[in-house]
């Protein structure tokens, strides 16, 4: 057996070596010594067979695989292409600031906007943070990403959601389109929810897959009087188990038919994730608290959905406000 050192840590077991001068040390998930004693000999075997090895498209593809099913591998499909051209045949410790920033360059030499590289590079990091969890790396090297855009301010005033439901469209379009005026949700949750998790009794959907997620974005949402009518008519006609469909199956994506209908209803800018921005921000015009606008859009932190929606709430620093007030006549002490 190596020279290897079982110890304890933070309640369970550990082990530790020396490598190149170096101690690393490990948590194990072992109840026994006996057990610590084996899982540690595979860490150990694992970690010398791959340390040193692993490119980035090795850990690329092998986060993909684990995470499949997910909505961020298939985006990764995509965004992999430009990185793995770039970072693949490199280890992570070869990865240096000025490789990311001679990245940043090339993709703007190519007119890629900043956010596009900023989402590139945060794939990368996610896969390289993922890779050091599984024990297959050492550690995550520095990946410099420009600054991320501001976020988009663009919504629909009730006029233009007017004219937008005024315009003639499919049916799976328009059901679609008030689906996420209604629910916050994205169009890929729509496009994937099916009738098991719309209840017209209870008054609630659910957008989540299943219980274990996706969860980003995703909540469980009531349905309000509008959206029950137009669920209640889709659902009499329904002829597969989705919510969205077309000539009897489930719709993969309605980009085209939603640019056509916003284009008749004279709308510049608007995609379908604007309508989920439009939903939160009349919720924080009407004063809705953010706590719920939160809840109602899935965000995992309140803190996220108040750097983004509190400034429409005519509430948010009106105590601030009337404080430095100065020209109110002031009470003498």
């Amino acid at each position: 057996m190596p020279d290897l050192t079982i110890g304890r840590l933070r309640g369970g077991f550990c082990v530790s070596w020396y490598e190149g001068g170096k101690r690393r040390r490990y948590q194990l998930e072992a109840c026994s010594r006996k057990e610590a004693e084996a899982e540690a000999l595979d860490l150990f075997n694992r970690h010398r067979s791959i340390a040193g090895a692993l490119t980035v498209t090795d850990i690329w593809h092998a986060y993909r695989e684990q995470k499949a099913g997910r909505q961020i591998t298939e985006r990764m499909k995509y965004s992999g292409k430009p990185v793995l051209a770039h970072f693949g045949a490199f280890r992570p410790d070869q990865i240096s600031t000025e490789l990311c920033r001679e990245y940043h360059r090339k993709r703007e030499a190519l007119g890629r906007q900043p956010g596009t590289v900023w989402t590139e590079l945060s794939h990368l990091r996610i896969a390289l943070n993922w890779a050091v969890k599984q024990r297959l790396v050492e550690y995550t090297p520095p990946i410099e990403r420009p600054t991320p855009p501001a976020p988009k301010d663009r919504y629909l005033t009730h006029a233009e959601i007017d004219r937008l439901l005024a315009t003639k469209m499919e049916p799976h379009i328009r059901l679609a389109i008030i689906l996420m005026l209604s629910t916050a949700a994205r169009v890929t949750a729509v496009l994937e929810l099916t009738w098991d998790r719309v209840d017209l009794d209870r008054g609630q959907i659910d957008l989540r897959k299943n219980a274990t997620g996706p969860r980003k974005g995703r909540a469980v949402v009531p349905i309000n009087a509008g959206l029950r009518d137009a669920l209640q008519e889709a659902q009499q006609a329904a002829l597969s188990d989705h919510v969205i469909e077309w000539a009897g199956g489930p719709v993969k994506s309605i980009k085209k038919g939603f640019a056509s209908v916003a284009t008749r209803a004279g709308l510049q800018g608007v995609t379908p994730h604007v309508l989920r921005h439009t939903c939160a921000v009349h919720m924080a015009e009407g004063g809705v608290p953010m706590a719920e606008i939160s809840q109602y859009l899935g965000h995992s932190s309140t803190d996220i959905t108040a750097r983004v929606y509190a400034r429409y709430s005519p509430q948010h620093l009106l105590k601030a406000a009337e404080i430095v007030d100065f020209t109110r006549p002031r009470v003498a002490v």
